[in-house]
């Protein structure tokens, strides 16, 4: 299995404080990243039927190969399964909340997904450009 990215908002706070938990959580080092704003996100959301430019969104793909055009074995999660999905993999205290998460059904995760992200940039601040990762984890962020 290919290593799953995380395609989040390079500009959001909240999304930068994320990809900062899962890098000192992921002791694997599993997960790849990229922003939503790079054209590898433009490219795969677009292969998926999903609006690139939607920023309030936080995507895992899985099974991504970089070097093919057609992509037949990736899938997409999206908002609240894409958590669930991280939280799963980083193990520990995680995966028992993943777990009992998961019987909460999609459209009550999903609508308190959605609310946070309306409020995240008002909460957590917004960049004016991505901050850059520190050198030794920036290989494992795909759009730099």
């Amino acid at each position: 299995m290919r290593p799953p990215i995380l395609l989040y908002d390079g500009l959001c706070g909240l999304c930068h404080r994320l990809v900062q938990f899962i890098l000192h959580r992921d002791r694997a080092a599993i997960f790849r990243f990229a922003t939503l704003q790079s054209p590898l996100a433009a490219r795969i959301l677009t292969s998926h039927g999903a609006n690139p430019t939607d920023l309030d969104t936080v995507y895992v793909v899985l099974n991504h190969d970089p070097g093919k055009d057609s992509q037949p074995a990736e899938s997409l999660l999206a908002r609240s399964d894409a958590v669930l999905f991280v939280l799963l993999q980083l193990g520990g205290i995680w995966r028992p909340f993943a777990l009992v998460s998961r019987f909460i059904p999609r459209p009550l995760r999903d609508l308190a997904y959605r609310v946070i992200a309306r409020t995240r940039y008002r909460i957590f601040g917004r960049y004016n450009t991505c901050p850059l990762p520190i050198e030794s984890t920036r290989a494992r962020f795909l759009d730099l």
